[in-house]
C-alpha cells in the first residue's frame, strides 16, 4: 500500500518524498468545495503577497533604501515564528494567521528579491 503525499507526514519530522516546495497537510491548506489549494495557507499568502508587489513594481517605480530592506527583513519574522512555534508543538496556528503572516512575509520577500535584483542591475 503506498502512501499520499500528505501521509508521509510522521509528528513533527518532514519526510520530503514527494513534498516539492509546500508541506501541503490538508488542515494546514485552504479549500473550496472538495478541492484543496495546491500549497498550505500561508505559502498562498507568501505567494499573492510577493506576486502582487512584483505587478506593483512593474507598475510604479520604488526607491531601495536601507530602512526598506531592513524593514522587509523585519516582514519575514511574523512567518518565522508562527512556523517554527507550531513545528515545535509549542502552539496550535489557525489558516487565518498562517496566512496573515504568510502575506507579510510574502511581502517582504518580494521587496528584497526586487531590491537584490535592483543592487545588481546597478
Amino acid at each position: 500500500m503506498t502512501k499520499s503525499k500528505h501521509e508521509e507526514w510522521i509528528g513533527p519530522e518532514i519526510k520530503l518524498k514527494n513534498v516539492y516546495i509546500c508541506h501541503r497537510i490538508p488542515e494546514r491548506t485552504f479549500k473550496i468545495g472538495n478541492h484543496y489549494f495546491p500549497v498550505c495557507s500561508r505559502c498562498t499568502g507568501f505567494y499573492m503577497a510577493a506576486f502582487s508587489y512584483f505587478v506593483f513594481v512593474y507598475l510604479f517605480y520604488v526607491h531601495y533604501s536601507i530602512l526598506m530592506i531592513l524593514t522587509a527583513f523585519l516582514m519575514l519574522i511574523p512567518a518565522f515564528l508562527d512556523g517554527t512555534t507550531q513545528f515545535l508543538g509549542w502552539r496550535t496556528s489557525s489558516n487565518t494567521l498562517r496566512f496573515i503572516t504568510g502575506l507579510i512575509g510574502g511581502l517582504g520577500l518580494g521587496i528584497l528579491v526586487k531590491a537584490f535584483k535592483w543592487f545588481l542591475m546597478s
